[in-house]
């Protein structure tokens, strides 16, 4: 979705200022780390390596609380792979841009026996709009944060925009600002205060889409890739037995042509002696 794609975009480009405003000091000695977490591929939204503080950041955006799984158990999963890879201290955080419905509880721990697992939520909706009207790296989000009446906060976001004096850094942010205020505000009244035309010629508003795109193109090749792996697998169980988990591992690293000669190779197997010998030899 645009609004996801957004949101991704900004944390990846502004990942200090994201950390300075989460965290409540400044942070600018920063790293932008991988997404991708181990076992079965899953895609954080946004992880900032704290080196001052020997600490990751991770971000992730929600347009709608309610999931599947739930945030809650997301969020310890995305904690232990996390650490599994980095053995460092992990501060998670859950930006909630809508409000969810009256009888909806936001949770903020997982709990399940003997394991108990927090986080912290911003709830946009809530939160001052001095905050992101005077940082043009949060500006897109002041469209969603709280004030009465509401189109008067979307008419002074367009004045902040206005008073940019980078052209491309004007039309940068208001492509950002009319994406997410999109959630909140109606059509006519976003494109009164901003240039619709203008927004759809930015080369930031196409990178979103475009990147929704891409990143649905990815989530089929991985599907193919991990159905491949699987297949693969049963294969060599059946005609070998129990594959050694380091030989696992190693067949988990494969890409697509290599487990398909490895399925034309494994015709003259007898053992697994022959498995590790050809993934030795790949």
């Amino acid at each position: 979705m645009s609004y996801d794609n957004l949101t991704k975009i900004l944390a990846d480009k502004y990942p200090e200022r994201f950390a300075t405003w989460l965290l409540g000091t400044p942070q600018t000695n920063v790293e932008i780390l991988k997404t991708e977490l181990s076992i079965e591929p899953i895609r954080a939204d946004s992880l900032t390596f704290l080196k001052t503080l020997s600490r990751i950041l991770h971000i992730e955006f929600q347009t709608r609380w309610l999931s599947e799984p739930p945030i809650n158990f997301r969020m310890l999963d995305y904690w232990v792979r996390l650490y599994r890879a980095y053995r460092l201290p992990i501060t998670q955080v859950v930006i909630l841009l809508l409000p969810p419905s009256e009888d909806t509880e936001i949770e903020t721990t997982f709990e399940c026996e003997q394991t108990h697992h927090q986080f912290q939520v911003i709830k946009i909706w809530e939160q001052d709009p001095n905050i992101f009207l005077t940082d043009p790296a949060l500006l897109p989000f002041a469209a969603l944060a709280s004030a009465e009446p509401s189109e008067e906060l979307l008419m002074q976001v367009a004045q902040e925009v206005s008073k940019m004096e980078s052209t491309a850094q004007r039309l940068e942010t208001a492509s950002y600002i009319q994406v997410l205020a999109g959630l909140r505000f109606d059509k006519t009244l976003i494109k009164r205060l901003f240039n619709e035309d203008i927004m759809k010629e930015s080369v930031i508003y196409q990178e979103i889409f475009e990147t929704g795109e891409q990143q649905g193109e990815q989530r089929a090749e991985q599907r193919a890739l991990n159905r491949e792996k699987a297949w693969i697998c049963r294969l060599i169980t059946k005609k070998l037995g129990e594959i050694p988990p380091d030989l696992r591992s190693t067949i988990e690293l494969l890409s697509i042509d290599q487990l398909e000669v490895l399925g034309e190779a494994l015709l003259d197997f007898t053992n697994i002696q022959d498995l590790q010998n050809w993934l030795r030899a790949t």
